[in-house]
């Protein structure tokens, strides 16, 4: 008769087999071509705020730009699939993956990643159904609602200035990821062309640094948020986009900042095709 520990493990491998299956990881490869189309998106949403055209340059604004496309739901519904499939790759990449990473702290870290990933997939695919069936993302009212709301928690405005120092912190990590190629790690591009594999890394080690330099803005707000107690600052990639836009230079720099968008969206495109597992 079997221990509920044997139960247990046996209950796991049969989790993980399920999880890393080959149609989980082809719906996932679908997802990070999600993921890649969406940054496209923004970065094109950037450069109209950039040149004055308005619009809403975050992810919900890039899942509103499909949605009105001609059978933009229909690509909304495929792109919500394969973020689920992403979102459960990489869970369990984070519980049993990168058995191949040495030292054991490296692995950890990757783990730790893996778990990050899914984290942002899971949020982008709850995004991709609201707006697919009709009911929208959160908009800026709502966000700005949210952190007032935390504002009247106990220490509150102490943990938005954590939160916002929390993202700064993986935005470091996310343009260190970039200078220093780490990501080449993730791809298995033996069998690729050298042109595909110079492109690859060509566009990671630009796209890495803008998307934490995006993200390091958004952190920045909302510790600014919580000292001068303004939730209206606190609420996401939009206003961050924007108040570089305001900034001196802010044109020059956020048409940079959309083009090193753009490469993340690319490099994510070859990440779907090259990604290790």
């Amino acid at each position: 008769m079997s221990t509920a520990g044997q139960q247990a493990r046996r209950a796991e491998r049969t989790a993980q087999r399920a999880a890393e299956s080959g149609p989980i990881k082809a719906l996932g490869r679908v997802g990070l071509i999600a993921y890649g189309v969406i940054h496209l998106l923004v970065a094109y949403l950037a450069v109209r705020v950039a040149l004055g055209a308005g619009g809403k340059a975050d992810k919900t604004g890039a899942l509103q730009t499909i949605a009105e496309q001609p059978a933009g739901r229909f690509f909304l519904w495929v792109l919500t699939v394969g973020l689920v499939a992403l979102t459960i790759w990489q869970l369990a990449e984070a519980g049993w993956g990168h058995g191949y990473r040495r030292p054991r702290r490296r692995r950890t870290v990757q783990r730790l990643v893996s778990l990050g990933e899914a984290g942002v997939a899971g949020a982008l695919a709850y995004s991709s159904f609201k707006v697919a069936s009709g009911k929208g993302g959160k908009s800026k009212g709502e966000k700005a609602a949210f952190v007032d709301k935390v504002f009247d928690w106990p220490a509150g405005e102490l943990l938005v200035a954590v939160i916002g120092l929390g993202i700064v912190a993986i935005a470091l990590y996310l343009v260190s990821r970039g200078v220093t190629r780490r990501f080449v790690d993730d791809l298995d591009l033996a069998g690729a062309e050298p042109h595909a594999r110079d492109a690859a890394i060509r566009f990671g080690q630009v796209g890495w640094p803008a998307l934490g330099v995006a993200y390091g803005i958004i952190g920045l707000l909302l510790v600014y948020s919580a000292v001068t107690y303004d939730p209206e600052k606190a609420t996401g990639m939009d206003t961050a986009l924007k108040t570089l836009a305001g900034s001196p230079y802010g044109r020059v720099l956020l048409l940079i900042v959309a083009a090193g968008l753009a490469c993340f969206g690319a490099y994510c495109l070859f990440d779907a095709r090259y990604r290790r597992g």
